[in-house]
């Protein structure tokens, strides 16, 4: 650990001392405006939430291929891959991807769970991000069901300032050691192309296109091809490889107080599970040969979005949202012949997932003539229809398909009333209608000081609701190995925030600026469901309306600029409590705090235009109460504290333009301290389902390069 911080502290020195005394063109301050709980876009100064925001430099910076491996600097912010199905996540403020809401240009992402919960953030390439804004804590009345942790809205480029932007892109890089430019299971090569035309003043046209060829990491195994007599279970990959295609399609139009924009967005991906249990088997005359019973995955995704802002009259904004997405997830089995790598036999694609949502929100704001008091009307619709057949990523469900819809509708209502020139409060509310679930109702109450130009405080309340998942509901694995059952009488989980945020902006000219941030929230979530142990001879699981769940986080933000150096660093301290409930045993409820920090350092050169960027985070151990499954039938529930070992990542990259800034050639690793797997004594299968075993986070050290070309 002391390494890895005089390490850290040595780059760091390096940066500074090589810091120049005037401020170059790029580093100039920009306005930056975000849209994320806004009544209209404006200057993240004068939005009355906390919005953290990631634009497209800093992705960039990143060199990252996903916007999971974005997110995955930010504190708070994890994003755990599932070695099962090869998705990622985000885990926000402790709780898992089904209580945050993911959110594309204003408008949730389908997934296989639902709208906006549990995306798969691996399946979202950075080509065409503008920037990503994040808002943690419960947004409930601006964003419905589902955003309990909070909101990742992902805002693509719709604005070109010349008149053709065409740019090539090609990545090459190592998984773990593992990289070979032709031969399968090595490494991940990326092509990209982006295309924009402004055709005049009002109208402009886009494309891009993204291959993403991820071979697999083999972590502890040894890929496809291996075999062994004795059937050890060392075949396979601990990352799945995984071959994505996305290509987008807009046109955009723009003129005085109306905007109209519609996007296309296709997504294929092939996944390949190779089984780690292998066969003999005879081939007759003394010969033999070795099989395995493998599985390809195909996921096909079709998302088709309007948005249009304009006026009603001379005064009232519309901002409309229109979406109608489809995804269909097949799975097709076949018996691979590994030592001739030959495919036996082949049964046909079927289909384990397929959803397809209509969904609309409206919002109509400024209909008062009143720079002190307006207020905003929205409505928001969505109708989701799922099926699932009888086996998934996870289970067989005991040949069962599933079919189901769900329709809901939302009115929300909020008020922004500007006491003076310093103090703003919103309160808000929304009624939810479902066909399926009670209705529900959700608050919040924000109110933003200005001390000064320099200096703000805001305070935010809200709730959310989260709706139980298909898994949740409708899951039924009975055979002799398992007993595991849905509940179709779940309710929803409530969940309720408390922020406090203050921040100051030091922006003078021609001398050191910074930005400092200090922050505290608090957030509560009722009735949580979770797998529990129903009984213990014969062991059975269903799930319950059983737990509660607190989290306390306390945290601080430093950001300092001076000519082309740029210093990030922030720290939290994060305490959870969950009351965990058998119906005959409740765990113990004591907070149990684990700390973060990251630090980013950005530093040019002024006349090569080199640029060097270091990323770093820590997390450290995190310990929670869980329950003990017993071997002795009839036993009383036990509750252990589990615990998470401490990790740290850093990646370091280089970037260097030339012709006149046309091509640029970035090299870097990613994951210095070689992190793969993490101890886990916390989860299996859920907090009521304890277990001893290692995490997989990462793919070990890596190795990359980029080549970008601006036409």
């Amino acid at each position: 650990m002391k390494k890895k911080l005089l390490s850290i502290m040595s780059l760091s020195a390096i940066f500074m001392m090589n810091a120049q005394e005037k401020d170059s063109l790029h580093q100039k301050k920009i306005e930056e405006v975000v849209i994320t709980g806004q009544y209209v876009q404006q200057s993240i100064n004068k939005s009355i939430y906390k919005v953290e925001v990631i634009d497209s430099e800093q992705i960039k910076n990143m060199a990252v291929t996903s916007v999971g491996e974005v997110l995955n600097q930010n504190l708070n912010i994890l994003i755990e891959p599932n070695s099962g199905s090869g998705d990622s996540n985000a885990r926000i403020m402790g709780l898992g991807g089904a209580y945050t809401k993911v959110l594309i240009d204003n408008i949730p992402i389908v997934s296989d769970q639902g709208m906006g919960n549990l995306v798969d953030l691996s399946k979202i390439n950075v080509n065409n991000v503008e920037r990503i804004e994040i808002v943690k804590g419960a947004m409930g009345v601006e964003y419905g069901n589902n955003a309990v942790a909070g909101v990742i809205n992902i805002i693509t480029k719709k604005k070109y300032s010349q008149k053709v932007n065409a740019i090539l892109s090609l990545q090459e890089g190592t998984v773990g050691k593992d990289y070979d430019w032709f031969k399968k299971g090595n490494g991940r090569h990326v092509q990209s192309l982006n295309l924009g035309f402004r055709l005049s003043d009002n109208w402009s046209v886009a494309a891009d296109i993204n291959h993403n060829d991820f071979q697999g990491y083999k972590g502890i195994l040894n890929g496809y091809r291996y075999f062994n007599e004795n059937n050890d279970k060392q075949r396979g990959y601990e990352w799945l490889p995984k071959d994505q295609i996305t290509a987008n399609a807009s046109v955009r139009y723009s003129k005085n107080n109306t905007s109209f924009f519609y996007k296309v967005n296709f997504l294929s991906e092939n996944i390949n599970f190779y089984n780690q249990v292998i066969e003999d088997l005879p081939l007759g005359g003394g010969s033999r040969t070795y099989v395995a019973n493998d599985r390809d995955y195909f996921t096909k995704r079709w998302i088709h979005q309007i948005n249009i802002q304009t006026k009603l009259g001379s005064r009232i904004n519309y901002l409309g949202d229109f979406s109608y997405q489809t995804q269909e997830r097949k799975s097709q089995d076949y018996r691979y012949d590994i030592p001739n790598r030959n495919v036996l036999s082949k049964e046909d694609k079927a289909t384990f997932y397929d959803s397809k949502v209509f969904y609309s929100r409206g919002m109509f704001s400024n209909f008062l003539e009143s720079d002190r008091f307006n207020f905003q009307l929205g409505y928001e619709l969505d109708h989701t229809s799922g099926f699932a057949g009888s086996s998934t990523f996870q289970f067989n469900n005991n040949g069962i398909n599933i079919e189901r819809s769900i329709f809901s509708y939302a009115n929300f209502l909020s008020a922004e009333w500007k006491l003076n020139d310093q103090i703003s409060l919103r309160p808000g509310t929304r009624l939810a209608l479902s066909d399926t679930f009670d209705h529900q109702y959700n608050y919040s109450l924000t109110a933003k000081y200005s001390a000064s130009e320099k200096s703000d405080l805001r305070a935010v309340f809200g709730s959310s609701n989260r709706f139980p998942t298909y898994d949740e509901l409708y899951t039924y694995v009975v055979d002799n190995n398992h007993d595991i059952r849905g509940n179709e009488n779940l309710k929803p989980e409530t969940g309720y925030s408390l922020g406090l945020f203050w921040d100051y902006a030091n922006a003078a000219s021609n001398a050191w600026r910074f930005n400092l941030s200090v922050s505290g929230m608090y957030l509560d979530v009722k009735d949580r469901i979770e797998s529990v142990i129903v009984s213990t001879s014969p062991l059975k699981y269903t799930f319950l309306n059983i737990d509660n769940y607190r989290y306390l986080l306390f945290g601080g933000g430093l950001n300092v600029r001076k000519g082309d150096l740029s210093l990030n660093a922030g720290v939290s301290v994060m305490g959870i409590s969950q009351s965990l409930n058998t119906g005959t045993v409740v765990s113990p409820s004591d907070y149990n705090f684990y700390t973060e920090a990251n630090f980013s350092a950005n530093y040019s050169l002024p006349k090569a235009k080199t640029l060097f960027a270091l990323y770093y985070k820590y997390t450290g151990v995190q310990k929670q109460f869980t329950q003990k499954v017993s071997q002795n039938p009839g036993a009383a529930p036990e509750f252990v504290l589990g615990e998470i070992e401490e990790f740290n990542m850093m990646n370091f990259t280089i970037t260097q333009p030339f012709l006149k800034n046309h091509l640029e050639l970035t090299a870097g690793i990613k994951n210095i301290f070689d992190v793969s797997t993490v101890r886990n004594t916390i989860i299996t299968g859920g907090a009521h389902n304890a277990g001893s075993y290692n995490q997989n986070l990462f793919y070990g050290r890596s190795y990359f390069a980029r080549l970008n070309y601006n036409f």
